[in-house]
């Protein structure tokens, strides 16, 4: 049924939004959709869905869900802080790969996974064929079930930057899923209301500023995984007026400090995550190295301290891109470079 005004003001509230609510109708069953090239039905809303990545899992529990989830797995990062008493009710699997068994083992109804290496052909964790066959319907981020013939990673290549649009599809379709359309609503309004913020935040003294992107690495002397050209990242870059650095069209191509040296970027965006899978994965662990190291200290962002640190997680193509994007430009306005 159609959730009350008060259901919806209460949810934007408790969240942090600032959108107007809007409505949409009860979501009709049997619904069928088109998912990155496969038909998936639902007889009804799922009771037990299981958020396979991160991305999933926080959409699920932005709409608030967390009494429909069975469990979660996947998390880089800290789920986001409004969405942690949310998140307590929930079962958490692994921060890492999960296994397909232990995601079987929570009975689940439905499977919505963030990225194709925990759901796809290539997963070692399932593919959508192995759901199948057990009466699971699955779900794959639709800003992530890409690939090319010319770029083969675990994430494929992008011919055209990625937008916003992708993750408004996610939103509506699950959104849709559960029977909760208006929630969907309201959350794609929200976000489109920050995005058009963003959008006036041009550099302050008329110059397209480039940036690099930089994740993580495995040590100091590895290549570095850096945002790929149209990736999230690039869009972070488009948002706020300049452009990425990186023309590979992978997705995260890894590269060494002397093409990234090449590139001269304005601005050095270091990712914080909380995995600590590699003592580079800390941001300070970043700063040190390229604010020590020889050669790369030469580079203009580091000589000019126009090095900013964002959520990792906010580099791939999710919900919380546009909370990045936002921290990025609340440190480069402190250092006159926005306005």
């Amino acid at each position: 049924m159609i959730r009350s005004i008060f259901a919806v003001t209460g949810l934007i509230a408790t969240l942090g939004f600032a959108a107007t609510p809007t409505f949409a109708g009860p979501t009709r069953y049997p619904l069928t959709l088109e998912n990155c090239g496969v038909q998936v039905t639902f007889e009804k809303a799922p009771e037990r869905a299981i958020g396979l990545g991160q991305n999933s899992a926080e959409i699920l529990l932005l709409l608030g869900l967390q009494d429909k989830m069975a469990g979660t797995a996947f998390w880089p990062s800290k789920v986001l802080p409004q969405l942690a008493e949310a998140n307590a009710k929930v079962k958490l699997l692994t921060v890492e790969f999960p296994t397909f068994e232990s995601i079987l083992a929570e009975n689940p109804d439905f499977v919505a996974a963030a990225l194709p290496t925990l759901l796809g052909p290539d997963s070692k964790v399932a593919k959508r064929e192995d759901f199948e066959k057990v009466g699971v319907p699955s779900y794959l981020s639709p800003s992530t079930c890409l690939s090319t013939k010319e770029v083969k990673d675990a994430y494929g290549s992008r011919s055209a930057l990625w937008n916003m649009d992708l993750l408004y599809k996610e939103i509506d379709e699950l959104s849709q899923i559960f029977d909760v359309a208006d929630r969907g609503h309201a959350l794609i309004a929200d976000f489109k209301a920050r995005e058009a913020t963003l959008r006036a935040s041009v550099p302050a003294d008329g110059k397209t500023l480039s940036y690099v992107f930089w994740f993580s690495s495995p040590s100091p002397s590895a290549d570095a995984y850096v945002g790929g050209k149209n990736s999230a990242s690039g869009f972070i870059a488009d948002m706020l007026g300049g452009h990425n650095a990186i023309t590979a069209e992978a997705e995260w191509p890894t590269l060494g400090w002397e093409s990234i040296i090449a590139a001269n970027p304005d601005v050095i965006v270091v990712a914080s995550l909380d995995r600590n899978r590699w003592e580079l994965d800390k941001p300070e662990a970043k700063i040190a190295f390229l604010t020590t190291d020889p050669a790369v200290s030469q580079l203009s962002a580091v000589k000019n301290k126009a090095i900013v640190v964002m959520d990792g997680q906010a580099m791939n193509p999710t919900i919380r891109t546009i909370y990045g994007a936002e921290q990025v430009a609340e440190q480069l306005k402190t250092l006159g470079l926005l306005k």
